[in-house]
């Protein structure tokens, strides 16, 4: 019997009415009809910049509790469609609130400073740097994740989505604190784009049996399984870049936290 008793939001939502007299991107008052969208609404069309929308619409109001609560699923490895069910709410609302998140995220992605009062404690930091592979939209459309740890803290200091060229290497680089650019270390896996972007004196290309990039391996493997999106052979994948990186983005500022209080 439980399970013919109707699902109620008006603990999660609050309902509230947009009323639109201008253009939404440019703020024209000079717009046309254009047909109906798909519930029947009248749909407009601005004159200026072609911006099509609808005079009067119902827009749900998330509460903080549900806000919170997606904020926690978005780590788990839940599909989005998953976390509608879960929490009772239509997937477009459940994406413009994801790219607000996106939006909002550090790029010093909430890595703990260095704290060291000589230079001989900077000589000591060491980084290691790997890549995985993901894709968007489609298996062929690869976009490889670069990733450099340091090793002490196991925070991940920077990341770049691109392809697996020299070019993203240097991207990559060029994201890395200064200070660790400087003085750390870098031990990487054998790939020869390394060489060239690292500087050879700070630069370690060692084989897996000596066991210096375990540590990012293994972030890899948490990455791949936390987030749905690099999931391997689910439905979970990302159908667009920014979103992508958003949703990595989001899991290693996270992270970040989570190992600064190790």
């Amino acid at each position: 019997l439980w399970l013919r008793k109707p699902l109620t939001r008006s603990r999660e939502f609050t309902m509230g009415t947009v009323i639109r007299e201008v253009c939404p991107r440019c703020k024209s008052a000079t717009y046309k009809k254009n047909g109906h969208i798909h519930n029947g609404k009248q749909n407009h069309q601005c004159k200026d910049c072609g911006r099509q929308f609808v005079d009067c619409f119902e827009q749900y109001l998330v509460s903080d509790e549900t806000r919170d609560l997606i904020e926690r699923l978005l780590l788990e490895r839940i599909s989005l469609r998953g976390i509608c069910r879960a929490v009772q709410v239509n997937l477009k609302c459940l994406l413009g609130f994801i790219v607000t998140c996106f939006e909002a995220l550090p790029d010093h992605l909430n890595v703990q400073p260095i704290s060291c009062d000589n230079d001989v404690m900077i000589q000591r930091l060491e980084v290691e740097a790997d890549e995985m592979a993901s894709f968007v939209q489609n298996k062929a459309n690869k976009q490889w994740i670069w990733l450099a740890m340091n090793t002490q803290t196991r925070q991940i200091i920077a990341f770049h989505v691109g392809d697996r060229s020299r070019k993203s290497a240097r991207k990559l680089w060029a994201k890395i604190p200064v200070a660790y650019r400087q003085q750390a270390t870098f031990y990487t896996d054998q790939y020869v784009v390394y060489e060239g972007v690292i500087p050879a004196a700070q630069h370690r290309a060692i084989n897996k049996k000596a066991r210096k990039t375990n540590h990012i391996e293994h972030f890899n493997n948490t990455l791949r399984q936390r987030v749905s999106r690099l999931v391997r052979s689910a439905l979970s994948f990302s159908k667009k870049l920014d979103n992508h990186i958003g949703a990595i983005q989001y899991f290693i500022c996270h992270y970040n936290l989570t190992r600064a209080k190790v």
